[in-house]
């Protein structure tokens, strides 16, 4: 199975949040998909934490050599498409890259984003996880 999976996903694997046993059952023999976004998404993710203080340098670290460490293929979206999908829906460029790859493979999304869940159910985009 291929699944597309948001850049929460992954960090809620890697610091170990509540969701990760849902996620790893999800994903445990499943072909990991996401836009090319995904490691700069990331690492500004793990930006933000250390300046809020959610986490420490070296905890970031850590984090993204565990975020590496995942198997993923990662995909060019078209842009185009991702900000009509963005202005349509008023949701961040960055959330339409996802979906707009999901949409685009006809791959079921693995998302935490209530957001971005919704927009998914608005184009018939299959979820992971439900509501």
């Amino acid at each position: 199975m291929n699944i597309v999976a948001d850049t929460n996903i992954f960090l809620a694997v890697a610091l170990d949040e509540t969701e990760k046993t849902n996620i790893i059952e999800v994903t445990s023999n499943a072909n990991i998909i996401s836009p090319e976004i995904l490691p700069y998404e990331i690492g500004n993710a793990l930006s933000a934490m250390i300046k809020r203080k959610r986490l420490s340098k070296d905890e970031a670290i850590k984090i993204l050599e565990i975020v590496q460490n995942i198997p993923v293929r990662l995909l060019s979206v078209d842009i185009d498409e991702a900000l009509q999908m963005a202005i349509e829906f008023n949701i961040y460029a960055y959330d339409a890259y996802f979906l707009s790859c999901a949409k685009s493979t006809s791959y079921p999304l693995l998302t935490l984003d209530k957001k971005m869940k919704q927009v998914a159910k608005e184009l018939r985009i299959p979820l992971l996880l439900g509501e």
